[in-house]
């Protein structure tokens, strides 16, 4: 049994690392930090992919952070440390913090899968995870279907038929392999929802040059398109019908996206330094409405990171101490995650809105670094699960289940 902290209470401010294996991965990325941040600035202006950096990332071990020790990896799975390390790049690229947790959050899914998935599951997800403990392979997860287009897997010999077109794919440009989010639709019943892997060099398969973002725009975010596609039925997580509510799998959802919030809090943090660097620098007393927004701001941030690192602890707690029914511990996953989501994206952007506030007009200039983290910080709303609008259905709903 894994151990990441004990009782959920007392989380800090998510500041240190809880394991030997998140310590390890910080100090692998705190070599990488300083040119980050020096490639950040001409990256974002030009939408191009740190592909170097990542080149870097992939000698260095830190591309299989999150894949079991007896698989090659570091055996990171403590969530709070995974955020973390998030956080700290993000505090130097928020793009690339965003394309890193591609890799990571994919380590610790596929590890669940490696321990706990049936024969076919297991299997996979082993093949995967060694790719990515020897620095072979870079995983991409595709979920959003582009406007219009439905991705489909039909049953074909010997496997499936992949097809459909999807849209922000983090990290596309250097993924060796892409999980799919598909449909399965049935004659005589409900779609299904499936996961196809599907390697980069595989034949109707394509990863176009597409992403033009208002933020994020080194993070490769590209479209990726599937024009039948053969998978073999090897290559596929299976899951359950689309109709059917499993809160179960809520879990699985909160892990594989719950370290995101590292990258919003790493913005703030950055945008609030530097701000409060470029007052320094200009010296003098500054007036008193930049000082309480230095107050104001401060506050905010102890509230932004003590909430994200309770959130953390209370789902490292569920995944792997909590022993009660599988669809209790989902919803209680997911109830604390969503309503610390919709905190982070209250709260950071307000932070880095302030941010500029105080240094006014020469914030608002493409060669100002809280320009980029005025439209990075953004791009936490749109993130699922949930965009606003489901997430507003979702709580409301455990507050006013239908029918009461």
């Amino acid at each position: 049994m894994a151990v990441h902290g004990g009782d959920p209470s007392g989380p800090g401010e998510l500041r240190e690392p809880r394991t030997s294996q998140g310590r390890a991965l910080l100090d692998l990325l705190t070599g990488h930090l300083a040119q980050i941040r020096a490639d950040a600035q001409d990256n974002d202006r030009r939408g191009a992919f740190p592909a170097e950096t990542f080149t870097n990332l992939r000698k260095d071990g830190a591309l299989g952070a999150t894949v079991p020790v007896e698989l090659g990896g570091l055996g990171l799975s403590c969530l709070h440390d995974v955020c973390l390390a998030l956080l700290t790049v993000a505090e130097a690229d928020a793009s690339t913090a965003l394309a890193l947790h591609m890799q990571l959050s994919r380590g610790v899914t596929l590890a669940y899968e490696w321990r706990h998935g049936d024969d076919v599951a297991r299997t996979l997800a082993e093949r995967l995870l060694r790719a990515m403990g020897s620095g072979e392979g870079v995983i991409c997860t595709t979920v959003k279907d582009a406007p219009r287009i439905r991705t489909t897997l039909a049953p074909a010999p010997g496997g499936w038929v992949l097809r459909g077109r999807k849209t922000l794919a983090s990290m596309a440009p250097i993924a060796t392999h892409f999980v799919i989010s598909a449909l399965i639709e049935q004659a005589d019943g409900p779609p299904h929802t499936a996961a196809a892997v599907v390697s980069r060099q595989s034949p109707g398969f394509a990863v176009l040059d597409d992403w033009d973002g208002l933020g994020m725009r080194a993070s490769g975010s590209v479209d990726v398109i599937m024009d039948g596609c053969a998978v073999p039925a090897g290559d596929v997580f299976l899951r359950g019908p689309v109709s059917v509510r499993d809160d179960a799998a809520l879990a699985g959802q909160t892990v594989s996206s719950i370290t995101m919030l590292g990258i919003y809090t790493g913005i703030a943090q950055a945008a609030r330094d530097t701000a409060v660097g470029m007052l320094r620098r200009r010296g003098g007393t500054p007036k008193a409405g930049v000082r309480t927004l230095v107050a104001e701001i401060d506050a905010q941030l102890y509230a932004l990171r003590t909430t994200v690192a309770a959130c953390l602890a209370n789902a490292d707690y569920l995944s792997y101490e909590f022993t009660g029914d599988s669809g209790e511990r989902g919803r209680r996953m997911m109830h604390a995650f969503q309503r610390t989501k919709l905190m982070v994206n209250r709260l950071a952007p307000d932070i880095v809105d302030g941010c500029l506030t105080m240094i006014g007009g020469a914030s608002y200039t493409a060669a100002n670094p809280l320009s980029r983290y005025y439209r990075d910080v953004r791009a936490g709303g749109f993130m699922h699960p949930f965009g606003y609008p489901d997430a507003v259905d979702y709580l409301s709903g455990v507050a006013l289940p239908q029918g009461e």
